[in-house]
C-alpha cells in the first residue's frame, strides 16, 4: 500500500487514514493501543517504522510474537524464576555477524524468534522442559545465538547444523540443519543418535522433532501453555516428543469403582538407539480416588500386572509388588503419581494391565483397578547416510569376494567383530514395569 500511494493522489489520501494502519499495526505487529501512545506516533508511523526494522519478518512475526507473549504470561504465574533467564532481543547485526561467522545462512524465522527473546541463560531449569527419572535427569535451555554458533557443527555426520538446545546435564542437544546434507532437509530439526554399531564416528542417526523452527517453537508453545506439560517445583516437566516431552492421551483414562488411573507417556531419544533397535519409553501413571468416595472406600496398593506388547506381537507379562518400591494408600480425594520406564526392540508398542488393591478397613477384601492400554510410538527417524554407504560398499565388496579362506579364525578379525557387535544397547537405570 505505502509504494502504491506514492503513484495515486487518491490512495495517497486514503493511505493516510489511521484506521487503516490500525488494523495492520495489530494484524502484523501486534501493536496494542497502549504501546501506540507510548510511541506518540500515528498507526501509520508506527507501521512504516517497525516495517523498517522487522519487515523481512512479516511472515512470522505476529506468529512468534504471540507464542513468546503467551509463554511469558504463562511462566509468570506459574514459574515465574524462569522469566529472569530470558535474554533480551538482538539486532539484525548480531545476526548478520553470526551468519558470516559459520557462513550460513540462518533461517527467517529464527532469526525473527531471537528478534523478540535472545534464548536463555545456561540454568537449570530449561525453557524447552524437564524430564526426570530416578536417577536421569534433563533439563533443556533454548540457547542464545552466540552460543549456538560457538556449536555449530562442520565435523562429518552433523555437518551445517547449528544447536537449538542444551542440556548441561547430559549435553543433549536438538539441532537444526541449516543445509540439505548428509540426508537432512533443510532446517530440520533433530537429535542425534549415534550409530551404536558403527565404527564410524560420522554415522549419526536422528530422530525429528521439527520440519521448521516456526513449527517447532510454537507447537511446543502451545502445548505448554494450554496445560499439555505439567508445572513441577516451578519447572515445565515436558515429558515427549518433540520432543520427549509426556503425551496424555485424553481417552487413555479408566475409572473402576471410585478410582481412575491415567497415563502419559514419553521417549526418550538420549537413551535411544536406532542401530541397534533400543527405543527407551517413560509412562506417568497417576492414580486417583473420587473425593467424593466413602472414607471407607481407602485402600492400599499391593501388587501390579502388565501386559506388554510390541510391534510385532510379542507378548511379555510382569507381576510384583508394589509400584516403584512403593505400597501407596489412596483415600477419597487423593492423588499419587509415579514414572516408570520400558524398552522395546520395535519402533512401537503398548502396555496394559492392573492393580490389586486391599482395603484398609476390610483387610481380607481385595480387588484388581485396571490401568488403560497406552501405546508408545517412537517418533519419525532418519538412519545415517554414512552407515547405507558403508553397508552399499560391503554388499558388492562381498558380491566379488574370493571364498576360499571362508573358515578363517584370523584373531585380529575376530576381535574387531566383538568389539562392533558386542556394544551393550544405551540404557537408563531406572525400574522397569514398576
Amino acid at each position: 500500500i505505502y509504494s502504491c500511494c506514492c503513484l495515486s493522489r487518491r490512495l495517497n489520501q486514503l493511505s493516510s487514514h489511521d484506521p487503516l494502519w490500525k488494523r495492520h499495526c495489530k494484524k502484523y505487529w501486534l501493536i496494542s493501543e497502549e504501546e501506540k501512545s507510548q510511541r506518540n506516533q500515528t498507526w501509520k508511523a508506527v507501521f512504516i517504522s517497525t516495517y523498517c526494522d522487522l519487515g523481512r519478518y512479516i511472515r512470522y512475526y505476529a506468529t512468534l510474537k504471540k507464542a513468546w507473549d503467551d509463554l511469558e504470561k504463562y511462566l509468570g504465574q506459574r514459574c515465574p524464576r524462569m522469566i529472569g533467564s530470558l535474554k533480551e532481543s538482538v539486532r539484525e547485526e548480531d545476526l548478520d555477524a553470526v551468519e558470516a561467522q559459520i557462513g550460513c545462512k540462518l533461517p527467517d524465522d529464527y532469526r525473527c524468534s531471537f528478534r523478540i527473546h535472545n534464548g536463555q541463560k545456561l540454568v537449570v531449569p530449561g525453557l524447552m522442559g524437564s524430564m526426570a527419572l530416578s536417577n536421569h535427569y534433563r533439563s533443556e535451555d533454548l540457547l542464545d545465538i552466540d552460543t549456538a554458533a560457538g556449536g555449530f557443527q562442520q565435523r562429518l555426520g552433523l555437518k551445517q547444523c547449528l544447536p537449538l538446545t542444551f542440556c548441561i546435564h547430559t549435553g543433549l542437544s536438538q539441532y537444526m540443519a541449516l543445509e540439505s546434507v548428509e540426508g537432512r532437509n533443510k532446517y530440520e530439526i533433530f537429535y542425534q543418535c549415534p550409530d551404536q554399531m558403527a565404527r564410524n564416528p560420522s554415522a549419526i542417526d536422528m530422530f525429528i522433532t521439527g520440519t521448521s523452527y516456526l513449527e517447532w517453537f510454537t507447537s511446543y508453545v502451545n502445548k505448554v501453555v494450554t496445560g499439555g506439560y505439567p508445572i513441577i517445583r516451578d519447572q515445565i516437566f515436558s515429558y515427549c516428543f518433540p520432543f520427549c516431552r509426556y503425551v496424555h492421551d485424553k481417552e487413555c483414562v479408566a475409572t473402576t469403582g471410585d478410582i481412575t488411573v491415567s497415563v502419559s507417556t514419553s521417549f526418550l531419544p538420549e537413551l535411544s538407539s536406532v542401530h541397534p533397535p533400543h527405543y527407551f519409553f517413560t509412562y506417568r501413571i497417576r492414580i486417583e480416588m473420587s473425593k467424593d468416595a466413602l472414607p471407607e472406600k481407602a485402600c492400599q496398593l499391593d501388587s501390579r500386572y502388565w501386559r506388554i506388547t510390541n510391534a510385532k506381537g510379542d507378548v511379555e507379562e510382569v507381576q510384583g509388588p508394589g509400584v516403584v518400591g512403593e505400597f501407596p494408600i489412596i483415600s477419597p480425594g487423593r492423588v499419587y503419581e509415579y514414572t516408570s520406564c520400558t524398552t522395546f526392540s520395535t519402533t512401537s508398542g503398548y502396555m496394559e494391565g492392573y492393580y490389586t488393591f486391599h482395603c484398609l478397613y476390610y483387610k481380607d477384601k481385595f480387588f484388581n483397578v485396571t490401568i488403560p492400554r497406552f501405546h508408545m510410538v517412537c517418533p519419525t527417524f532418519k538412519v545415517s547416510t554414512a552407515r547405507m554407504v558403508s553397508a552399499a560398499a560391503e554388499t558388492n565388496h562381498n558380491e566379488y569376494a574370493v571364498d576360499e579362506d571362508e573358515d578363517s579364525t584370523d584373531t585380529d578379525e575376530y576381535e574387531d567383530r566383538r568389539r562392533v557387535l558386542d556394544i551393550p544397547a544405551p540404557s537408563g537405570r531406572c525400574p522397569r514395569h514398576t
